[in-house]
């Protein structure tokens, strides 16, 4: 399995880091990129990073996800809440080394 540099979206709950071993992760706030909007968060993001990791499952509907050069995983859950979030984290896990740029993947409960 590829290294990848996967960012999490500041809806994912920060204990979600610990989840993804093998893996460079890292989370919007600590990329320094705290309150930016979806389309210059993945402008910025796409630069750097192979894998956005997000629970905003309007995201797809709001930005041209294709025209964007970095991967795009949706944690669809009950809640953003770590607990919630651990139930896909198998799915997640399977989904980083083969998520390709410009299509989305939506990941559900």
């Amino acid at each position: 399995m590829s290294r990848r540099k996967v960012i999490l979206d500041e809806c994912v709950d920060r204990g979600l880091v610990a989840e993804i071993p093998d893996h460079d992760v890292r989370t919007v706030p600590e990329a320094g990129w705290a309150g930016l909007k979806n389309g210059e968060l993945l402008g910025r993001a796409q630069a750097e990073y192979d894998v956005f990791v997000t629970t905003d499952r309007n995201l797809m509907f709001q930005q041209n996800v294709p025209g964007f050069e970095i991967a795009v995983i949706v944690l669809a859950a009950k809640s953003n809440r770590l607990r919630d979030l651990l139930t896909l984290v198998p799915g997640l896990l399977a989904a980083i080394p083969s998520a390709k740029p410009g299509a989305p993947t939506v990941l559900e409960t």
